[in-house]
């Protein structure tokens, strides 16, 4: 998946496992940019009593560099805190939860972000005390969520919003097809592999996440407080990625109760997605979640030969001949995955960062919103998806896959011609356009924070 369960340890600690990390021009608020950050992978809906929630012992955190040396010049971080209203019940609520401050909600979350710019250590309190909403538990207990969401979306002061809670997963995979060695079903139906067709099937459709979000005016990301207008403009680009850390120390007392020392230990982070979880090999992941992006010039060898293009022609026999006679480093990738797309590449785009190779989110902050957005981000001719940042829709899988098949080579490489099933190669079948995806569309809203209200525990179907 994305970026869920990756790597060994992190796997072991979901509640700081930053599962996607998002970055796009808001669509209903183009002089703004939304940052969000996931985090507890596949949760189930019906998980009473105890039910997912952000930890009280990690520093959430979004990162953005705005000079393109990986190493960031303004950054947000979230800290969460519980309140047990009633400690004689097992209950999460003792009736239903009609408000924010409803005494019937027994375990309720706020949280406190801050901004950080450059190397200055002194953080700025944007809001404290701000409140979650309840995780969305069935129609008796959380009705009417939709306005209990919406009432935990707060406005700070410089035109910020900000959200933290339970959305429905956007991320959508094949999963179960995607890790059976590739047996994609789609492309079964191609006959390319001699297995029975069938579609896809969509794995994450029915768990929630739970999400970290801010929009922030776009002179507030960039180096020197402009609005980018200019996407052919060095300062038009910011790299994006998120992150989460735990004190380096823990010393449990005769009580039990845990005290926190020592310094921030970052134990998670993501950029572009699968990066991680695709390119590094599982020896490395571990020490990949703990480094900064700074320093991933230590990986570019395996985004120059990724593993999965040595493997896609062995997998499927015949189709990727192009593919497994191509021995030069991979280029495209290196600049997708790790320095940006420099001008002149793609028409009208670029998102150039600089030499210094780095896994991050770039987003050129000047390509405006996509009036028809297609899920297929710049492959399909929207240069406003990924892999020019992220945004909550777009099919990263598909656009991966078929970037590793080789059919972004051409972009940097004219005497290449890509097989013919890199253009097909998929885990689900979607049309291009998002508005002809209505079981996509449902995920997804138009306004802050973008994805959808998560599923609840008493419809939805168990796993």
């Amino acid at each position: 998946m994305s970026s869920h369960r990756e790597a060994p340890a992190i796997s072991k600690d979901p509640v700081a496992d930053n599962t996607d990390t998002y970055a796009f021009v808001s669509p209903d608020r183009p002089d703004t940019v939304t940052l969000i950050a996931n985090y507890i992978p596949l949760e189930a809906p019906a998980a009473g009593p105890n039910f997912f929630e952000f930890g009280d012992d990690v520093r959430y955190a979004i990162y953005v560099d705005n000079d393109g040396d990986g190493v960031p010049d303004v950054s947000y971080f979230f800290r969460f805190q519980t309140e047990v209203r009633n400690p004689n019940t097992f209950l999460y609520n003792t009736g239903p939860i009609t408000s924010l401050d409803s005494p019937n909600w027994n375990r309720r979350q706020f949280f406190t972000v801050s901004r950080r710019t450059g190397d200055d250590e002194t953080e700025t309190v944007l809001g404290s005390g701000l409140a979650c909403p309840p995780c969305n538990v069935g129609p008796r207990s959380t009705p009417g969520y939709d306005a209990l969401a919406a009432a935990a979306v707060h406005d700070l002061p410089g035109g910020i919003k900000v959200f933290a809670g339970q959305r429905r997963e956007g991320f959508y995979v094949d999963l179960g097809s995607v890790f059976d060695l590739a047996a994609l079903r789609p492309f079964q139906a191609l006959h390319l592999i001699p297995m029975a067709p069938a579609p896809g099937v969509d794995a994450t459709k029915d768990v929630n996440v739970h999400t970290i979000a801010i929009q922030v005016p776009k002179s507030q990301l960039t180096r020197d407080g402009s609005t980018p207008a200019d996407p052919g403009s060095a300062g038009s680009v910011v790299g994006v990625w998120a992150a989460a850390s735990r004190r380096k120390a823990r010393i449990r007392g005769d009580d039990q109760e845990e005290v926190e020392s020592g310094p921030w230990t970052q134990v998670s982070r993501l950029g572009n997605p699968l990066f991680n979880e695709v390119i590094v090999p599982m020896a490395r992941k571990d020490r990949w979640n703990a480094l900064a992006p700074a320093q991933d010039a230590e990986f570019a060898g395996f985004v120059a030969h990724p593993e999965l293009a040595g493997l896609l022609p062995v997998l499927y026999p015949g189709v990727f001949p192009h593919l497994a006679a191509y021995t030069k480093d991979r280029a495209d990738l290196l600049a997708i995955l790790l320095t940006g797309i420099p001008s002149g590449v793609i028409p009208g785009f670029q998102n150039f960062t600089g030499t210094t190779q780095a896994d991050m989110l770039r987003l050129n902050m000047a390509v405006p919103p996509s009036a028809a957005p297609n899920i297929n981000g710049i492959l399909g001719g929207d240069l406003a998806g990924f892999p020019n940042g992220r945004r909550v829709f777009d099919d990263t899988v598909t656009i991966e896959v078929r970037a590793v098949a080789g059919l972004t080579i051409p972009l940097v490489d004219k005497t290449f011609v890509p097989d013919p099933a890199a253009g097909l190669v998929t885990d689900l079948v979607h049309a291009g356009d998002l508005a002809a995806n209505p079981d996509l569309v449902g995920r997804y809203q138009g306004a802050f924070p973008y994805l959808g209200l998560p599923k609840d525990g008493f419809h939805t179907p168990a796993a």
